[in-house]
This record gives C-alpha cells, structure tokens and sequence, in this order.
C-alpha cells in the first residue's frame, strides 16, 4: 500500500487560511453570495461588540464590504436561512441536500420540551394561516407572552414559529434591522427536487471535505451539523478521498482524509499575507475550536455567557492572526453615537514578541475595523503592547 500523504504543520495551515479566503490582501470588488458559497455557510448572530458577526466575517475577506450589502441577497433568493451548528446563510443551491436538515430538524423540535409553545395545533395552524394571507409577520405581530423573564423565554408564538421554521414549512423571508420575518416555505424556497437522504448526506460529506480540503470525519461531521457519527463513518467508507497524514502545531502527527486532488492544491495555496487580521469569535477559520488548536496551537473558547468573575480573557474576543499565526487577543467596544472605538483588553500570545512593527500592524487594522462602522477615534483603556 502506498505511504499516506504526509502534510507538514506549515503546509496544513498553509491550506487552511487559503481554504478560508484568508490568503490574499481582503480586496477588490465584493461578492457576497461568492464569498459564502465559498466558505460553504456564514453564521448571523445578534452580538454587536463592533459590528454584527456576518459583517465582521465578510469584511476580513474583502474590506471594501459595508454592513448592508449582505441581506439583500437573502431577500433576493441568492441565500437562504438555516440552522446548521447555529443560525446561517447558506447558498440557495444547496436548498436540495437541505431537506434531510429541515426534516431531522423539525422532528427535533417538535419532541424537544423547549420548543413545546402549549399552542393547540388550531392555534399553531391560524398563526400559520394569518402569514398565507398578511404575507411576512415578524414575531412582532403576535402577541403571546413568554411564561417567565428568564433571557431565553420565548412567548408560545414564537416557539410555534421556529418550529415551523426549522421543518421549512416557514422560510426567512427577509430580515429588518436584523428581525426575521417569516413567510410560507414554499414562497421563500424556489422550486426543486429534493434528494434523498443517502445521497444528501454523501453529498455533504463531499461538499465538506472540498471546503476542508483536509479533515477527519468528526470535523467532516461538524462542519453541517447535519449527519451523525456513523453516517459520517459510513460517508468515509465510500467517498472519493486520499489518505493523509497531518503534522499537528505540537509535532504529534494525525490520520485524515483529503480532497482527491490535494496535491494540486498544496501547490497552489499560496503563502497567507503577511498583515493582521482582527477575526470575529464566529469566524469560520476558527469555529471548531479543536481543529484551531491542533494545527495553531491556539487554545480558544467564547466567554460571552460565562459568568465575568469565572473568565479567562474576556466578553467579546478577538483573535490576532498574523500571516500563518495566532500572534493574541484583543477586547473591543465601539461606542457609535460617541464615534469612539475603545480597545478594553489586549492579551499577547506566550512568545510573541510585540516590537514597533507588529504594533503598527494592529494600528492599522484598528483603524481599517474602524471605518468599517463610520468611526476614527481609536482610545485604548487596556495597556498597549
């Protein structure tokens, strides 16, 4: 048997960054849709430190983007709005292989206790009804009230409504100010012919893996969401993909599987720039956080819902990336009435020296992040490096 493929640390990070649109200088002319469909998905999330996470993330690829440019795409059908390991855009053409999603996805929500909004299948029926009719209602146009002032109470109705959404019969229609308004599946999702389950889910597989580029099959697994372990196992067993060996940033070294042609790609990958990047906490070149350590050696977690005595960093941090590594982490907050960005905490990494230069490169960036939301004082609370 031939030797697998072995794939140094330099090499795999190498591959990564360029697998995530993070190779290149972030400029030229702004493709949203592109951009998503490269990356497979782009998560939304409602946290606004600086700028919403979906903004952030597509500006680190292209800094001529501007919040506003992403939802008129969703509005236009070029995208549509899904769960996947959370709330996200994806491409409308992988609508097909998403049916097994909105299948599992409703029956889940329709056992999960959580999800069960107490409304009688008449009264989950009429809210259903009134959409058919009125066309897209925000969860602002009905008026039940959650049962407690817990941060996560939902009001019946809006329980009703994502359960309905999540098994496709609701669609995301558009969205204001970045409220949902839910429209009938089937005037949101353009007409198609749903695959089957097994071809679905092997096609994800694959579809994963062209994105990963190199993965195991727990991260082919994490990167939807959407198969199960042994689904995952079973996609491994038959799917086109060459085996490999990657060399891990503490120079243990790991089995995986590629792409068919990664040898194609090494050569092409280019060398990552060499300037910092500010990435969001959602960023998908670092969401799965076991990956991340493996081949950055960079231990990350969100602290955004732990308790502020019990954190390590912060609220809302951002990893440094600088070329090929992970140089710290930084705590913003933009003030936008005041027109003031506040740097509120900065961590180096351990062994990163930070001389003039690298000081000047975050500088930079700082300013570039800055005028992403219309502000040019940058005032630093935290000590500078």
């Amino acid at each position: 048997m031939t030797a697998p493929l072995a794939i140094s640390n330099r090499d795999a990070r190498r591959l990564w960054l360029w697998a995530n649109g993070l190779s290149p200088a972030p400029t030229g002319p702004v493709d949203v849709p592109g951009t998503i469909r490269a990356l497979g998905l782009l998560q939304i999330d409602t946290i606004r430190n600086v700028t919403r996470a979906h903004n952030h993330i597509l500006w680190t690829r292209n800094q001529n983007y501007r919040e506003g440019m992403l939802w008129p795409h969703l509005a236009g059908r070029a995208l549509f709005e899904h769960f996947t390991h959370d709330a996200s855009l994806l491409p409308v053409e992988m609508l097909p292989l998403w049916q097994v999603q909105f299948r599992r996805l409703g029956e889940r929500a329709a056992r999960a206790a959580w999800y069960q909004s107490g409304l009688g299948q008449q009264e989950i029926a009429r809210i259903r009804d009134r959409i058919a009719q009125e066309g897209p209602l925000s969860t602002h146009a009905f008026d039940t009230k959650a049962e407690s002032r817990e941060m996560w109470a939902r009001p019946p109705h809006k329980k009703a409504l994502d359960q309905m959404w999540y098994a496709g019969r609701l669609a995301t229609s558009h969205r204001e100010n970045f409220v949902k308004f839910y429209d009938l599946g089937e005037r949101v999702f353009p007409g198609h012919d749903p695959a089957e389950d097994a071809h679905a889910l092997l096609r994800l597989g694959d579809d994963a893996l062209d994105r990963l580029s190199v993965a195991t099959p727990g991260e082919v697994q994490r990167f939807w969401g959407v198969a199960t372990a042994p689904e995952t196992r079973g996609w491994a067993a038959q799917a086109d993909t060459v085996p490999v060996r990657i060399q891990c940033a503490d120079g243990t070294w790991r089995d995986a599987l590629a792409h068919p042609d990664i040898e194609t790609r090494l050569a092409r990958a280019p060398a990552a720039t060499t300037r910092l990047r500010i990435l969001n906490p959602f960023d998908p070149a670092i969401r799965d956080r076991d990956r991340l350590a493996r081949l950055f050696g960079f231990d990350y977690r969100n602290e955004m819902f732990v308790p502020a005595a019990r954190r390590r960093w912060g609220y809302y941090v951002y990893p440094l990336l600088e070329g090929d590594r992970f140089v710290g982490r930084i705590e913003i907050k933009a003030d936008r009435a005041a027109g003031l960005m506040r740097v509120t905490g900065f961590w180096p990494e351990p062994r990163v020296k930070w001389g003039a230069a690298r000081v000047g490169k975050l500088d930079t960036e700082l300013a570039r992040f800055g005028r992403l939301v219309g502000i040019d004082d940058i005032q630093w609370t935290a000590a500078r490096p």
